[in-house]
């Protein structure tokens, strides 16, 4: 089964065509990182029209790459939420209109269940049940995945997600936007240990995650350390990003752990953009050996916003019969809880 991928939900306009839910045929980005970076985040309005001069090529390079054409699909997967109200709906009505025009099924899907899902393009992927940390700009979350289409969900952000911390952290910093990268680049020179700042673990028995104390001490820290009242002199602008980013990667492992102890599951897999930190993996691999535990993680193409992890996550929902409506819309906001189910666990 071939299935197109389209997600715009924030500031990719990406297109995939995978094959039978695990092969990846073509996937397309057409990144607005450059455009965004001198406002210091994504602009909606700008990003929705930046989706609509790309869709169309986009779209046409992913087939093109796959030698695939429209013919050949027997399905469509677009991302109707969560995300960017604006940005979502220039995915999903093209989607409709090619669904339309050449008479291919049509699904919707969650980009929570895409991130779930995109371990499942690689060649080695966990058994269920097992536990999947989402961890990205818009969302930090864990879950007991037990099929394809089963989730429950065991904690989430109580305020910013994680990488909305890179992000605010790196404008504190100086270091630019998107904040992952110059964040994680800059504390490679750094004292992890060199600052303590807090770890929001919140009561003992909770999952949630909790990341704007962290933000907010950080602030109060750097404004001490330019006007020269922290009392070590010798501490760096690296000493502090290493800092930072050790306290976000401890609360993270610590998290799904718990959460994996509590399951009783034998594996963890990590996705989302935050995914790719390597002091974020090698904590969390860390942490699994000594349980002897494996963790799985999509490579880092997979980990961004891609529509290869949608056309996955379509391709389980139209197998079983799922197909959504020309009359559906898009959902800003978009818990995983309100997924309808798969009845069936495929092989």
């Amino acid at each position: 089964m071939i299935i197109l991928g389209i997600d715009t939900s924030c500031d990719d306009t990406s297109a995939a065509v995978v094959l039978d839910g695990r092969r990846m045929l073509s996937n397309v980005i057409h990144s607005q990182v450059k455009l965004h970076h001198a406002y210091g985040g994504v602009v909606p309005e700008l990003a929705s029209r930046e989706h609509v001069r790309n869709i169309m090529p986009v779209v046409g390079e992913s087939l093109l790459r796959a030698n695939v054409r429209m013919r050949d699909l027997e399905g469509i997967a677009v991302t109707v939420g969560p995300g960017l109200v604006g940005a979502l709906l220039v995915g999903l009505y093209y989607a409709k209109c090619l669904a339309y025009v050449h008479q291919i099924p049509l699904v919707a899907i969650n980009h929570l269940e895409g991130h779930i899902l995109s371990i499942f393009l690689e060649k080695e992927v966990p058994l269920f049940p097992f536990i999947a940390l989402t961890v990205s700009g818009g969302h930090t979350s864990v879950y007991t995945v037990e099929g394809y289409g089963r989730y429950t969900q065991m904690g989430q952000t109580l305020d910013d997600a994680a990488g909305e911390a890179f992000d605010k952290v790196a404008k504190i910093l100086g270091l630019g936007y998107p904040g992952g990268v110059p964040i994680e680049k800059t504390a490679r020179d750094g004292r992890k240990d060199r600052i303590h700042f807090p770890r929001a673990y919140l009561s003992n028995d909770s999952l949630n995650f909790s990341f704007s104390g962290l933000k907010t001490a950080v602030a109060l820290y750097v404004k001490k350390w330019c006007n020269g009242e922290i009392e070590n002199s010798d501490v760096t602008l690296a000493d502090i990003a290493s800092s930072f980013q050790e306290s976000v990667v401890d609360v993270l492992v610590n998290k799904v752990m718990r959460a994996r102890k509590k399951e009783s599951v034998s594996a963890v897999m990590v996705a989302g953009g935050v995914a790719c930190n390597n002091r974020l993996r090698t904590k969390m691999l860390e942490a699994a050996s000594a349980e002897a535990v494996p963790v799985y993680f999509p490579r880092p193409e997979y980990c961004t916003d891609n529509a290869a992890m949608i056309a996955v996550a379509g391709y389980h929902r139209i197998m079983y019969g799922e197909r959504a409506d020309l009359s559906m819309d898009v959902r800003s906001k978009y818990p995983i809880q309100d997924l309808s189910p798969i009845k069936k666990t495929a092989t």
